[in-house]
């Protein structure tokens, strides 16, 4: 066991930061991020935290860059204030999407910011919803995966789901529809979906499974421009499906995502609170819906302070 458990916040979504500190029962730890006209940035811990289990909580949001450098910068300082152990939770982890070597002389940048955060000082790492599993294999510290199965399933349980059936909107988000079509005891559907270059445009060209007058949930990890979704939704409508409902866990939103999600013209659009929406998209978006995932982190965070199983969490 280690000391005193404290909860610190980056400025990245301080009201996530704030319902888990609530959730857990404890007031964030007292620091102080000062922004310099050159664009550096300095962190003061305003507390005693000698010998603590220490949580930074620090989600991926614009500006990601800097939110990254922050989150670096407040561990180092807790490091050096001679914290314990110091556990980094990244609601949404930064440059997900870089986890593969697919060109010629490119940065696996996923696994740079792994190096980056145990260089910096993290013991631990806990995250959710990996872009791929194989970036939990880039630490050379324990780090922990927490899935929003649980939240997005227990959201599509409480409606009809008789005349329903999970869509992927490609073959690689097979395995993630799969998982929660299991969970809900649904059917599976799979778009053909081909991307060509780096303009995060895709054409879905045909569609494998029985759609035809049925209610469909697309299952996805993120939703970045909204091009997959509204693709997806178009060829959805075009078999002759009777509702299109998405369900997905980080809600990126970057890019002309506002105005694809508006065309794909969606009866249900359910994503958690693990990136701040900014109040500009979210009322403009029609039929969304924001999940809580503070009482799940909350839980993660009293787990790893007990030496409990994480892995239980995602049994129930």
């Amino acid at each position: 066991m280690f000391g005193e458990m404290k909860v610190f916040s980056g400025s990245s979504h301080p009201t996530l930061a704030a319902g888990i500190a609530g959730h857990i029962g404890m007031q964030l730890g007292k620091s102080r991020i000062t922004r310099f006209s050159n664009e550096n940035i300095k962190v003061k811990i305003d507390e005693n935290v000698r010998e603590s289990d220490v949580f930074v909580i620090q989600t991926s949001a614009p500006p990601v860059s800097d939110n990254l450098v922050e989150m670096l910068i407040m561990i180092d300082a807790l490091k050096f204030a001679s914290a314990a152990r110091i556990t980094a939770v990244l609601p949404y982890y930064p440059y997900a999407r870089s986890d593969k070597k697919d060109e010629a002389r490119i940065s696996i940048t996923a696994r740079l910011v792994a190096d980056l955060l145990q260089t910096a000082g993290a013991d631990r790492v806990l995250a959710m919803t990996l872009h791929a599993p194989q970036i939990l294999g880039f630490f050379r510290i324990p780090a922990d995966q927490l899935l929003a199965t649980p939240v997005l399933v227990n959201h599509f349980r409480s409606s009809d789901l008789s005349n329903s059936v999970v869509v992927a909107t490609d073959a690689g988000a097979g395995k993630i529809a799969g998982h929660f079509a299991k969970r809900l005891g649904l059917p599976m559907a799979i778009i053909d979906k081909r991307r060509v270059d780096d303009s995060e445009s895709a054409r879905s060209t045909a569609l494998i499974g029985e759609v035809a007058d049925k209610d469909c949930i697309i299952f996805d990890d993120e939703i970045a421009t909204g091009g997959s979704i509204r693709e997806a939704a178009r060829i959805l409508r075009g078999f002759g499906v009777r509702r299109v409902r998405v369900g997905a866990t980080h809600a990126v939103f970057s890019g002309t995502a506002l105005t694809r999600l508006k065309e794909a013209e969606l009866d249900e659009l359910v994503v958690t609170d693990t990136i701040p929406i900014p109040q500009a998209i979210s009322s403009e978006i029609p039929n969304l819906k924001v999940l809580s995932t503070a009482s799940m982190f909350g839980d993660a965070i009293l787990r790893i302070h007990g030496g409990r199983s994480i892995s239980e969490m995602m049994e129930a």
